[in-house]
């Protein structure tokens, strides 16, 4: 009888431990030398990248799994996460430091694929991976990395991102414009307190920088008095309208600009209000900026910030936009969703314009 070349050994209701798939890989490679032994686990009790490296670390040479983990029910070992692991930490070449560095990539396309949102805290990739806040932790960020980063982002195709909020510091915001393309190190104190005063105020009215990129740009600008309109709104209108108990609601946005002194009017029609509303901006605004046509609005969250107050709670609109080659985040706050999606739909237009116009 002829002896098998490889054997895999799979935990497929995911419950085993760490040091239990160690031992079991162990005893398997003991058992059969010159077999190859591979690892299958599932994730139902949140370790199968562990285990899968428990049992690499017992003998395994081949690992299965899948692309940022998807998998029946909890899903299986994440490749996403095994690999960095494999070749920057324990010493094995999987794919090599050049492939490596396209992994975030790769999970991106993947989630893309299955039509699934990023995972933003997912290890290596994530968009939150190597983002830092405190501005005690940014401080020793710039000092040494190693300090709250066990990898360089390069490495696996992410990069560092800062965040803004009530708890930054100087460090905090001049890494955070850098990243943003604006150089502030020159800046006085003066100019500095005036950055954090405005951001400190805004967070107290319930606006967050975290996810919102395309906004802290434009605080800055503006507090520098560097800020220049592209366009002045002069009003705007939403209707939404119900025809018929079983007919889909119609919401229709009229707005008026003027850019250039010339004043334009137009009306757009969407799925709902801000939907409209962003329709009837662009029809305004192609005629003297075209490449606002790229824009895709990908995202849109809405928080109520203090529910105790019912239907005038104070409420925060996050949008996502793209143009095929970027994306940013802006933010609106207001007591009226309607007003804070234009804050965020205003910030959003004038960002693609302010990029595009640095770019020229």
């Amino acid at each position: 009888m002829q002896a098998a070349a490889g054997v895999a050994l799979c935990d497929t209701n995911g419950g085993c431990l760490p040091h239990e798939v160690y031992a079991i890989t162990r005893a398997v490679c003991e058992a059969f030398p010159g077999v190859e032994v591979g690892i299958h686990t599932h994730n139902d009790s949140g370790l199968a990248v562990a285990t899968s490296l428990e049992a690499v670390r017992a003998g395994a040479r081949q690992v299965q799994g899948a692309i940022n983990g998807y998998g029946e029910r909890t899903g299986n070992a994440n490749l996403v996460t095994i690999l960095p692991a494999l070749e920057l930490k324990m010493g094995f070449l999987c794919v090599g430091a050049e492939k490596l560095r396209k992994l975030r990539d790769v999970s991106l396309l993947t989630d893309d694929l299955a039509n699934q949102r990023s995972d933003a805290r997912q290890p290596y990739v994530g968009r939150a991976a190597f983002s830092h806040k405190a501005g005690a932790h940014v401080n020793a960020i710039q000092k040494n990395p190693k300090t709250f980063e066990h990898v360089q982002p390069e490495v696996v195709g992410n990069e560092r991102h800062v965040l803004i909020s009530e708890l930054s510091g100087t460090s905090n915001v001049l890494l955070k414009a850098a990243e943003l393309g604006m150089d502030l190190s020159s800046l006085d104190k003066t100019a500095m307190h005036a950055i954090l005063d405005e951001v400190k105020r805004r967070e107290n009215r319930g606006y967050s920088y975290e996810s919102a990129d395309g906004s802290f740009k434009i605080l800055l600008q503006k507090v520098l008095k560097k800020h220049t309109q592209f366009f002045e709104l002069e009003s705007f209108r939403v209707i939404v309208e119900k025809r018929g108990r079983d007919e889909p609601c119609i919401s229709e946005a009229t707005i008026k600009v003027k850019v250039a002194g010339e004043t334009e009017l137009t009306a757009g029609e969407g799925h709902g209000p801000v939907d409209a509303l962003n329709a009837a901006l662009r029809q305004a605004l192609t005629r003297f900026y075209p490449e606002i046509e790229n824009i895709a609005l990908t995202d849109y969250r809405v928080r109520i910030l203090d529910p105790k107050e019912a239907t005038r709670a104070m409420t925060r609109v996050l949008i996502e936009s793209g143009d095929g080659q970027r994306q940013w985040g802006t933010v609106g706050v207001s007591e009226n969703i309607i007003e804070a999606s234009w804050q965020a739909l205003l910030d959003s237009v004038e960002y693609k314009l302010y990029e595009d116009r640095e770019e020229r």
